[in-house]
């Protein structure tokens, strides 16, 4: 599957100075003094600046798919629209759960309120309804969990904390698949819109006419 990459790394950090704090060389290094399992395995719960910035940025990045996925739920014209945000409510209120848990473990801070493009994509959102709202949500959807991917695939190889990783690891195939049925929604919804009208009277195409 190509990722669009909407956001680099180094987007991410400028976008979090204050957790953009890293060192020189391999970001995945040990930091000096770091208690270790094994030789060069770094004990539970022992973050690296990486692992804060990727905290960060998957707690906002989970909590508006809640929030946004319950209201696809309450605002979708289209059933895969209504589906799909319960489906994101869902699972991504079970894997904030999880990450919750993680960076109270480590002691990692979290964020308790959406950054400036989630406040501005909800502002929008609320305002559209119908069609409008459907592909506004979906085409937000695609890029967000684009971005989602790409975080979770620069935590695995750079992090250090073991657990985090692993929740990474974890949850990466589940967001790949939300990116595939977003996508596969947004080409069904941009094919509707751009279908021609039918005749008036001629039957909408995939529904039977009525019995005579």
């Amino acid at each position: 599957m190509r990722l669009l990459a909407t956001v680099s790394i180094f987007a991410l950090l400028a976008a979090a100075p204050a957790l953009a704090q890293t060192g020189t060389g391999n970001p995945a290094a040990l930091a000096p003094g770091t208690p270790q399992s094994a030789p060069g395995m770094p004990a539970p719960n022992q973050p690296n600046q990486n692992d804060r910035l990727f905290v960060y940025e998957l707690t906002i990045g989970g909590n508006a798919e809640v929030a946004f996925g319950q209201l696809a739920e309450q605002k979708g014209g289209f059933p895969a629209i209504r589906d799909f945000g319960h489906q994101m409510a869902a699972d991504h209120s079970k894997a904030n759960q999880q990450l919750m848990q993680l960076a109270k473990a480590a002691n990692l801070p979290q964020p308790g309120e959406p950054d400036q493009e989630h406040k501005a994509m909800r502002g929008q959102l609320d305002q559209l309804s119908g069609a409008d709202f459907d592909l506004a949500y979906i085409r937000g959807q695609v890029g967000d969990h684009q971005k989602t991917a790409q975080l979770l695939e620069w935590e695995i190889g750079s992090g250090q904390d073991p657990q985090l990783k692993a929740f990474a690891s974890e949850i990466l195939p589940v967001v790949l698949r939300h990116l595939q049925t977003a996508e596969d929604i947004e080409s069904q919804l941009t094919a509707t819109a751009s279908a021609p009208n039918p005749p008036r009277g001629a039957p909408t195409p995939g529904v039977r006419p009525p019995p005579r």
